[in-house]
């Protein structure tokens, strides 16, 4: 009789629920790869298997190498070739670099998290690191005078709905008179 109450013990234990199946097999299925699935190719008939991700995304996957380039050796390489050096113009390219930088972080300002982004704009997707790559050289190859610059990354992210920095008075007034002086130039033009 004891012998008989294991038996069916070990029997149970062993048998596995039909619930228990359909338990198992979407448990499983939810580990499935996903993103692919097979068509059949009208033409020749046969089954062919499709990335809908690498579809959807096409080209806009990035480039580490050449975000690299874009970044170091366009955009930084420019700015810091053509824009005015030393400390009196420090000033005046820390405004020009704060325009960029909430372009490049998709309207992050610094002033939004206490002198802190929370992003980098090293690491901007590739075709927003081109709009601005665009402007600087069309900056270099044209005035190259840095309140044009500005004026040209101020337009952009107004053109985006994206905020400005905010500054303290002195760095404000500052912002505010490269960005008339830039108009100036432009109505004389």
């Amino acid at each position: 009789m004891m012998e008989e109450n294991n038996n069916k013990k070990t029997q149970q234990e062993s048998e596995v629920s039909k619930e228990d199946l359909e338990r198992l097999e979407l448990l499983h299925r939810t580990h499935e790869k996903k993103g692919k699935q097979l068509t059949i190719d009208g033409e020749s008939g046969s089954l062919r298997e499709i990335d809908e991700l690498r579809g959807l995304i096409g080209n806009q996957l990035d480039n580490p190498e050449e975000k690299y380039e874009i970044y170091y050796g366009g955009i930084r390489k420019l700015l810091m070739d053509h824009l005015p050096k030393g400390k009196d113009y420090k000033q005046m390219r820390d405004i020009i670099y704060d325009e960029k930088n909430i372009f490049l972080n998709i309207g992050k300002r610094k002033s939004d998290g206490g002198g802190v982004r929370g992003s980098d704009g090293r690491m901007a997707f590739q075709p927003v690191m081109k709009d601005i790559l665009d402007v600087v050289i069309m900056w270099v190859g044209g005035s190259q005078n840095p309140f044009d610059l500005y004026r040209d990354l101020y337009l952009l992210n107004e053109k985006h709905g994206y905020p400005h920095e905010q500054y303290d008075d002195s760095t404000r007034g500052m912002a505010n008179a490269m960005l008339k002086l830039a108009e100036d130039d432009e109505i004389t033009e």
